[in-house]
């Protein structure tokens, strides 16, 4: 590599756009589970197709798209329990920080297995959020 290409990719970098990433930069006050739910849903989609085939290219794509969408099941009930969930909530509903303590443990282990009975539990974690945020906002 030449230092010209090297100082140009280094003008590239410098001059490029800062890039963050988050829910909402405002915070915007528009939450949902389901996206953390469709992630999960994926994860398991992802898991029985990759049990499903014999294909090892295929089989490596499954695993790769899973573990993918397991980090933004994790990314999506962080966002939730850290900007919509405050402290009256907790007071309401005390099992709160366990329920997303294993949900999120639960997403990080979907990334480890293709079971989906790992899948169905996250599923089942993330339910248990659901109808606690849909009681928030009676």
């Amino acid at each position: 590599m030449t230092v010209l290409s090297r100082l140009l990719g280094l003008a590239d970098r410098v001059g490029a756009p800062a890039v963050a990433h988050a829910h909402c930069d405002l915070p915007c006050g528009v939450y949902d589970p389901a996206q953390a739910r469709i992630e999960a849903e994926s994860v398991k989609g992802c898991m029985e197709k990759f049990n499903g085939s014999d294909d090892a290219t295929f089989k490596t794509r499954a695993v790769f798209i899973k573990e993918q969408r397991a980090e933004l099941v994790k990314h999506h009930l962080w966002v939730l329990w850290t900007d919509y969930f405050k402290p009256p909530h907790l007071e309401t509903y005390p099992q709160l920080h366990e329920l997303f303590w294993k949900a999120t443990k639960a997403a990080g282990e979907a990334k480890k297995t293709n079971d989906t009975a790992v899948a169905d539990d996250l599923l089942a974690q993330i339910a248990e959020i659901d109808r606690i945020f849909w009681e928030t906002k009676k």
